[in-house]
């Protein structure tokens, strides 16, 4: 008689699936993105990311307590700037008294743990809402870095553990690097958003901050979505640089391009699981179309098997929630 192999019998029961499943989440994978904004007692939910707020220091704070009790130890801190404190070359961003810097530096006064991580681009405090600097509809590269420059300086001098930048300007992570270095900062991590695509997915992150583009789009300096091989450039380029990690910006329709990275770089691979993505299995769920909690898992869950060691997710406290119990 032919005996047949039969995978089966390693899917029997839940004790034998939890000891030979290849891919597992935790807590400890997390950066949960926070939104600030200035003054006391403010807490807004943000319209297209329901469960997700925008928060003054004080509540942010007690957030950040929160999250540590359930085991989140890294935080990514987006700034939600007015119009009227917006210019063309976003002078706001690196000046010692506005309400970020200063947030910053409380957070890492309260709690000295937590690894603080900051966005590194133009457009939350740009009046063009752009990642560069704009002149004649065009984005300028070099002369946008010397900007990207003093608002790393700043937010080093804050007391962030790992700079973002996110603006896709060639060059950027060798300027900062080197920015840093001189000025003392060298145990300052890099996260460069080495693969970040002109995607759809950033539709309720824009609404959060206001930052969205106010003429034109990000074409010229974010990827091509059609393009892989293009993400091998960018990483060789980030990693000679000095990055720390490589990031994948999103992570869910870009889930080829966090594996190729995982496949050719030593280097931790970071991926963001964007507001689009979140924002589409909030809605679907609160529709009764999609088991939220599931699709949570299953999202999460692909991410960190195509090869992510970090993921920055809006799910992070949910799911912290879920696995506390």
């Amino acid at each position: 008689m032919m005996q047949y192999s039969r995978p089966r019998r390693n899917r029997k029961s839940a004790a034998i699936r939890d000891m030979v499943e290849e891919t597992r989440l935790s807590t400890k994978d997390f950066i949960f993105p926070l939104f600030l904004i200035e003054g006391t007692n403010q807490k807004v939910e943000v319209a297209s990311m329901p469960g997700i707020y925008r928060y003054s220091e004080d509540l942010l704070l007690k957030e950040i307590e929160d999250c540590l009790k359930l085991g989140i130890k890294a935080f990514d801190v987006f700034p939600a700037y007015p119009e009227s404190k917006k210019d063309k070359y976003a002078t706001e961003s690196h000046n010692p008294d506005t309400f970020y810097l200063k947030a910053l530096r409380a957070i890492k006064q309260r709690f000295p743990e937590v690894a603080l991580m900051t966005d590194v681009a133009m457009d939350p405090y740009s009046s063009d809402g752009h990642d560069g600097l704009v002149q004649d509809g065009q984005i300028l590269n070099d002369e946008t870095l010397e900007i990207l420059g003093k608002m790393a300086l700043a937010q080093a001098r804050a007391g962030a553990d790992i700079l973002g930048p996110s603006d896709m300007m060639d060059g950027r992570v060798g300027y900062i690097r080197e920015v840093l270095d001189q000025e003392g900062f060298t145990n300052v991590s890099i996260m460069s958003y080495t693969a970040k695509y002109a995607s759809a997915f950033y539709g309720p992150f824009r609404d959060a901050l206001d930052s969205a583009p106010k003429h034109g789009d990000k074409k010229t300096y974010q990827m091509d979505p059609a393009n892989q091989r293009e993400a091998l450039i960018e990483a060789e380029l980030d990693t000679m640089e000095g990055a720390d990690f490589l990031m994948v910006k999103p992570a869910l329709a870009y889930l080829d391009i966090i594996k190729v990275l995982r496949d050719h770089s030593h280097l931790p691979i970071a991926a963001y699981n964007v507001s689009g993505e979140y924002a589409m299995i909030k809605a679907s769920a609160q529709r009764g179309w999609l088991d939220g909690e599931r699709a949570m898992l299953e999202t999460l869950l692909s991410i960190k098997r195509a090869g992510a060691n970090v993921i920055l997710s809006y799910f992070a406290k949910e799911y912290a929630q879920l696995v506390k119990g």
